[in-house]
């Protein structure tokens, strides 16, 4: 990576990033990096999306072969099988030995195998590999409050941290290997554990009189309010159930959430709890819509039924203190 001699600090522009996958997440980082003043070319197996980003700078790539000699190369793609596809298949990012990138950082969002099995095709191709899955979405990348949980080697880690700075609020390193992926599994119970909890507290303050606006309004200036409960309040409050994440794929962290509490012996009740609502959720047929829909089948569980409230509400990422989603 290149580094400031002068100063120690990194030098935007100075390293040469490859970036794979410009969807919504992918695009919105990739636009952040360029907007850093960073050197970034992109490739998309759907051109269209990559050359959408030439106005923020990026260039676009004809072919995968076209980023083996970047420094570093984010992968930010689907799933597991498109991982493997862009990095070991046939034109993959790693395929050829005589031409290789200096390291790969996946962002994409993948099982602990999958994962470590892109680190042993990248080791055995002689490219280090970092394992950083994010926090957030679209809009949280827009607003620069992304985060990142990022594991590998540490040396690698140090010469990518301040690209990774420029894409939100920062990553956090935890370790060798692929404990990054357990962390992301680890953080998206809690999501939702904290959303079931939401719903329940919102439905009794509903049921007992409050608006839900005024009771999350109370809720977010305490000091139990979050950034996540402060994010969520539009939907809950609007009943917007346009999906950032649908409760199959809530329930798919949660199964692995608990095979790797099984492994370790570690017993999780309350996220058992929450599972089963999610699972509840997933049985009643409504599993293409926002997971918030926990707030739904919570007032059905509790004998009322909601309505949309008209009113401005903050979701703590616009900056302008309020207004829809």
């Amino acid at each position: 990576m290149s580094v400031s001699e002068s100063n120690g600090r990194h030098t935007p522009g100075q390293t040469r990033i490859g970036w794979i996958g410009a969807g919504r997440m992918g695009a919105a980082m990739a636009r952040r990096l360029a907007a850093a003043g960073e050197d970034v070319t992109v490739w998309n197996r759907t051109r269209s999306k990559a050359e959408a980003l030439t106005d923020a700078g990026c260039r676009v790539a004809d072919d995968i072969a076209d980023l083996r000699d970047r420094d570093v190369v984010f992968t930010m793609v689907s799933g597991p099988a498109d991982l493997a596809e862009v990095l070991t298949g046939d034109g993959g990012l790693v395929a050829d030995p005589d031409h290789l990138p200096g390291a790969v950082v996946d962002c994409s969002t993948v099982d602990t195998e999958t994962s470590a099995a892109m680190r042993v095709a990248c080791s055995r191709a002689g490219v280090d590999y970092l394992a950083a899955p994010v926090s957030g979405n679209g809009k949280v990348v827009q607003a620069g409050m992304l985060t990142l949980v990022v594991s590998g080697p540490e040396e690698t880690w140090l010469k990518v941290a301040p690209l990774l700075e420029h894409l939100g609020q920062g990553a956090t390193y935890v370790g060798e290997g692929d404990v990054a992926r357990l962390a992301k599994i680890c953080h998206n119970v809690m999501l939702g554990v904290v959303t079931q909890c939401l719903a329940e507290i919102t439905v009794l303050a509903e049921k007992g009189g409050m608006s839900r606006a005024a009771f999350l309004d109370f809720l977010n200036k305490s000091v139990m309010g979050s950034t996540f409960t402060r994010y969520k309040s539009p939907a809950f409050v609007h009943l917007d159930y346009t999906p950032t994440f649908t409760p199959l794929l809530l329930r798919k962290d949660f199964d692995l959430g608990f095979a790797a509490a099984h492994d370790l012996d570690v017993p999780m009740p309350v996220a058992a709890a929450a599972a089963a609502a999610v699972q509840a959720t997933v049985s009643s047929g409504r599993v293409d819509e926002d997971f918030a829909i926990l707030l739904d089948a919570q007032a059905h569980s509790s004998g009322i039924r909601l309505k949309p409230e008209d009113a401005d509400v903050d979701d703590g990422l616009s900056g302008d203190g309020g207004g829809r989603p």
